[in-house]
């Protein structure tokens, strides 16, 4: 089974940028569509934060984040990337990475086969 490593999760002030990145080991990183989810404090639920479709490489965002985070992939570092410009408090979240063959309905979790641990995004005021 695949395994993703998340990284470049930390403390960010408001206005500022951060960029996680979400590695994908191995020979078959074409084949999966990818999806970035969050998990805000105090909350059970994993909400959709964005996703990237394995053909044609379209994208697709919560409103929430639209017009200020953006995600992208390198193919030949087998890494996909979520960029988050002027994050706001109401951002600080663990952001978790995950990948599915053929996810039908990016914004629901169910549809994603392997996830990774996640990495901590704290947004100050």
């Amino acid at each position: 089974q695949v395994q993703l490593v998340e990284s470049g999760g930390g403390s960010v002030q408001a206005g500022g940028s951060l960029k996680l990145s979400c590695e994908v080991p191995g020979r078959t990183f074409f084949l999966w569509d990818m999806g970035w989810f969050r998990q805000a404090p105090g909350k059970q639920q994993r909400t959709f934060v964005g996703g990237v479709s394995k053909t044609q490489g379209r994208t697709l965002y919560t409103d929430d984040v639209k017009d200020r985070f953006t995600i992208s992939k390198d193919d030949a570092k087998k890494t996909m990337y979520l960029q988050m410009n002027n994050p706001k408090p109401e951002d600080t979240a663990r952001y978790y990475c995950a990948v599915g063959p053929e996810v039908r309905r990016p914004q629901l979790p169910y549809g994603y086969e392997t996830w990774g641990r996640g990495t901590q995004v704290t947004v100050s005021s």
